[in-house]
């Protein structure tokens, strides 16, 4: 029986778009006003893998661990049907750590610790499997190793999504434009909107990201929501209101996994179907902070997401006559 389940899981990969995803897979260490862990399961390609899982999509993660990093750890991402081919393990070495402290307002924290370890020479190696997928998301990671990425894909992909933040904006700015001009969207919040462009107005600062590129720029808010932008178009999505934010870390990753997921699933790149894959990312964004680290999204059930994309249009939907 599971030598069937295995064969037909092949049969129906063949149908399905696929999905690479560049980014971290690490350990994280959180504090907040809430409490705090020792090392956790962290890393942007993880938490973008986690949200993407939800939408029955071909996903490859391409990324590198230590030899320290749990085999369980591994298996459940595999679970997940995320394909981990393309994760290197370098058995001497010692994975990508983070560790922050959140203040009371969630929105800021400081970083404690970074330690790069085996990400400080990371090559990433799509999977030949995956070099021609539809769809690439580039989680924050050094743009020229974003760039990388692209360079080994045998096709066009049909869309591109880059994520970055401002480290990269200080330090290699100019590789940074480089992989922008590649890319068909980019996330980023609005604070690095702002440091990007220069221009504190967000519809200025989008309209500059445009002109170095993309065709959409998705400007995330954190609780206040998210912009999308395209040519004059715009569109608000917000955030669901929650009783309690217990740990931010991956929300905004969460939030790409769940626009690049529903994407890809939908094979519809259009401004109207963007605009329900950011609720679809805001949506899953919600579940991942209410947990620390992954365990939210982790356990997350189909039909938890259904009952709170419910609550969401009701959030937003309305009928008022215009005269």
């Amino acid at each position: 029986m599971k030598l069937i389940a295995v064969y037909l899981q092949q049969i129906l990969k063949r149908f399905m778009s696929k999905l690479v995803i560049v980014g971290t897979v690490a350990f994280d260490a959180i504090e907040t006003p809430f409490g705090k862990t020792d090392k956790i399961l962290g890393g942007a390609a993880t938490f973008i893998g986690l949200a993407a899982s939800h939408f029955n999509v071909d996903a490859a993660a391409v990324s590198v661990v230590g030899g320290d990093f749990p085999q369980d750890y591994l298996d459940l991402l595999s679970n997940k049907n995320i394909n981990i081919d393309g994760v290197e393990i370098v058995k001497d070495g010692k994975t990508f750590f983070w560790s922050g402290r959140y203040h009371n307002d969630m929105n800021s924290r400081d970083t404690l610790a970074t330690e790069l370890n085996v990400l400080a020479d990371f090559n990433p190696v799509v999977p030949d499997a995956y070099k021609d997928s539809e769809v690439v998301m580039l989680g924050n990671l050094h743009p020229m190793v974003q760039m990388s990425v692209l360079e080994q894909m045998t096709s066009k992909p049909k869309l591109v999504i880059l994520d970055t933040m401002n480290f990269w904006m200080d330090c290699a700015l100019e590789d940074l434009h480089n992989v922008i001009k590649k890319i068909d969207v980019i996330t980023i919040n609005d604070e690095e909107a702002r440091q990007l462009t220069g221009e504190y107005s967000l519809v200025v600062a989008a309209r500059k990201i445009h002109e170095m590129g993309p065709k959409y720029v998705v400007i995330k808010k954190g609780e206040h929501g998210a912009l999308l932008f395209h040519d004059d178009h715009m569109f608000y999505a917000p955030a669901l209101p929650l009783e309690e934010v217990f740990d931010p870390t991956g929300a905004g990753d969460t939030f790409a996994g769940g626009f690049a997921g529903y994407l890809a699933k939908t094979e519809d790149y259009s401004f109207e179907n963007m605009k329900n894959a950011v609720i679809y990312g805001s949506t899953l964004a919600s579940f991942c902070v209410e947990k620390f680290g992954t365990e939210r999204m982790v356990n997350l059930e189909n039909s938890e997401v259904h009952k709170r994309m419910q609550q969401f249009k009701q959030l937003t939907q309305f009928n008022i006559e215009l005269s």
